[in-house]
C-alpha cells in the first residue's frame, strides 16, 4: 500500500448486510437487480459463509444479528433433490465452525449448528465401502435405497472434508468425523505412487472400486485443488499428533511431482521470474493457466514455512507473483478465468518472440471474472509468511481494479469478459465474495496477529479454525 493510501473501510464492503432486506436468508444476492437467489439448498449460503467475516471486520452487532438468523435455518434434508456434499461441508459446516472459533468458542448454538450440518454430510459416507457419495439423496435414504460412490468422481469431491471433520472431532470429542476422513486419506496414501503421474492423483477417480489410477488428467486447479491444499493444513491442524506425519509425507511427494510436471515459466515481455501452475494430460504438460489454481502460491508458501523448505516458499512466490502479473497485464487489471501463455523451454528466462503488439496471453478460453479469491489469497499468504510489504502494494492495486470494475448499488458483480473494455458485468455474486475475497483483501492490511497463521488454519472457503495447543 503506497504512501497516503488507507485500508478499506469494512462497512463499505458489505452491501448484502446493509441491504439485508433484499436477500437476508437467501443463498445469494443478485448485485445488479437486487433480487434474491437460492442456489445452494436454500439454506442462506451467503449468510452462513460470511459470519466469520463480520466478526473479523469488527462488525459485532451485524454478526450477532446474522447468527440469530443462521441458527434458525432448517437443515432438515429436503426429500426432493440431492445435496452437494462438498459445498455443504466447505460453506455451511465451515461457516459455522469458523464463526464459533473466531468469536471465542462461546456460543454453543454455533457448534450445535455445525454438528447438525455435519451429520447431514456424514450420511454421505454411509456406503458399503465407507467412501462418500458426492450427491446424497435424502429421498433414497428415506426409501432405504442403497447409495453408492461414483465410478467416476472428482477427486476434490471425494477427499476434501478432512479439515472440517477433523476440527469438529477436536471440538466435540466425537471421532466419527475424523475416522470417516481418515479412511479416505488412507486410500489416497496407498495409491499415491500407483497413478499415471506418481505423487499426484488424477482429476477423476473411481471411489466405488477404490481405483485412483485410471485417469490421465492431473493438475492443482479446478476439481482437484482442495485435496492438495488440505495436506499441509491437516498437518498444522493436527499439531504434532501422530497422523500429522502422514499428511506431510503426502504433501511433499505430491508437490515434488507438481513442480516437475505441472508448472511452466511463461514467455513475457519483461522476462518476469514467475510460474504458472497448469495441468498435465497423459504425460504432457499444458501451457494453460486458471484463476482458481492461483491458490497454489499460498499452499506452497505455507507448506514451505511449516516444513522449513525454502524451495517451496520460492515456488509459492513465483506462482503468487505470476498471478499478480496476469492481473497487472490484463487490459482492465483483472486476470481471466482460463487462459493460455507461451511456455519458455525451461524455468529460466527466455526471449520474448511474440509478434509486435500481440498479447502475452496466447489465448483466453474463459474471460470471466467471477469475484474469485485465489489470487489475493496467495498474495495474503506471501505477505504473512515473508513480511514483505510489496505484497500489500500488489493487493492494493488488485483491489482498486476489482472494486472499480465490479461495484454495484447492492454489492459487486461478476464480469463477463475482462479482456474487453469497457467491461460488462452480470447479475451474480457468489457467497465466496464475502467469505473469502473480501476477507483476504481486508486481512492483508491488518496486524499479522489478526487471524494469525500460527493460531488458525483457514479452510478452502477461508473459514478460520483454531489450532488446538496441547
Amino acid at each position: 500500500m503506497t504512501s497516503g493510501q488507507q485500508p478499506l473501510k469494512p462497512r463499505n464492503w458489505l452491501p448484502p448486510v446493509k441491504k439485508r432486506e433484499r436477500a437476508w436468508t437467501k443463498d445469494e444476492l443478485a448485485p445488479i437487480s437486487g433480487a434474491a437467489k437460492d442456489t445452494f439448498g436454500s439454506w442462506g449460503a451467503t449468510l452462513v459463509d460470511s459470519l466469520d467475516t463480520l466478526w473479523i471486520m469488527g462488525l459485532e452487532e451485524q454478526f450477532t444479528e446474522a447468527v440469530d438468523a443462521a441458527i434458525n435455518i432448517d437443515f432438515g434434508p429436503k426429500t426432493d433433490g440431492e445435496i452437494n456434499v462438498f459445498e455443504t461441508i466447505i460453506r455451511y459446516l465451515g461457516g459455522f465452525l469458523g464463526a464459533y472459533d473466531v468469536s471465542g468458542c462461546h456460543d454453543a448454538r454455533l457448534l450445535n449448528k455445525a454438528m447438525e450440518v455435519a451429520d447431514l454430510a456424514y450420511a454421505a459416507f454411509d456406503t458399503p465401502n465407507r467412501m462418500p457419495v458426492s450427491r446424497w439423496s435424502p429421498k433414497k435414504a428415506v426409501d432405504g435405497e442403497e447409495q453408492l460412490p461414483a465410478e467416476s468422481m472428482l477427486i476434490a469431491e471425494a477427499a476434501s472434508a478432512s479439515v472440517e471433520f477433523t476440527r469438529l472431532s477436536q471440538l466435540t470429542g466425537d471421532m466419527r468425523y475424523f475416522d470417516a476422513i481418515s479412511r479416505v486419506t488412507n486410500v489416497l496414501d496407498e495409491q499415491q505412487a500407483l497413478t499415471k503421474l506418481p505423487g499426484m492423483w488424477p482429476i477423476s477417480v473411481n471411489m466405488r472400486k477404490l481405483d485412483l489410477t485410471f485417469d490421465g488428467f492431473f493438475g492443482l486447479g479446478a476439481m482437484a485443488d482442495s485435496v492438495y491444499e488440505y495436506l499441509p493444513k491437516m498437518h498444522q491442524l493436527l499439531n504434532g499428533l501422530v497422523p500429522a506425519a502422514q499428511y506431510q509425507k503426502m504433501y511433499e511427494y505430491a508437490m515434488s511431482t507438481a513442480i516437475t510436471h505441472t508448472m511452466f515459466r511463461p514467455m513475457t515481455h519483461d522476462k518476469a521470474d514467475i510460474l504458472i501452475a497448469s495441468g498435465n494430460v497423459n504425460g504432457e504438460r499444458e501451457s494453460k493457466g486458471q484463476h482458481l489454481v492461483c491458490f497454489a502460491g499460498g499452499m506452497f508458501a505455507l507448506g514451505g514455512r511449516l516444513f522449513e523448505n525454502t524451495t517451496h516458499i520460492d515456488v509459492g512466490r513465483r506462482i503468487s507473483e505470476g498471478c499478480a502479473w496476469t492481473y497487472k497485464n490484463a487490459p482492465n487489471g483483472i486476470m481471466p478465468e482460463v487462459f493460455s501463455m507461451t511456455a519458455c523451454p525451461t524455468s529460466s528466462a527466455c526471449e520474448y518472440t511474440a509478434q509486435p503488439g500481440s498479447s502475452s496471453f496466447s489465448e483466453v478460453g474463459d474471460g470471466r471474472y467471477v469475484l474469485r479469491p485465489e489470487a489475493i489469497e496467495s498474495i495474503f499468504y506471501m505477505y504473512r509468511i515473508t513480511g514483505d510489504t510489496k505484497y500489500q502494494d500488489i493487493a492494493w492495486e488488485m483491489w482498486q481494479a476489482v472494486s472499480n470494475h465490479t461495484q454495484t448499488d447492492f454489492g459487486n458483480a461478476a464480469i463477463g469478459n475482462v479482456m474487453e473494455t469497457p467491461v460488462k458485468t452480470y447479475d451474480s455474486m457468489e457467497s465466496f465474495w464475502l467469505a473469502e475475497t473480501l476477507k483476504y483483501f481486508y486481512l492483508i492490511f491488518t496486524d499479522p496477529d489478526e487471524i494469525s497463521l500460527d493460531e488458525f488454519v483457514l479452510n478452502t472457503e477461508a473459514h478460520p479454525f483454531r489450532i488446538p495447543y496441547r
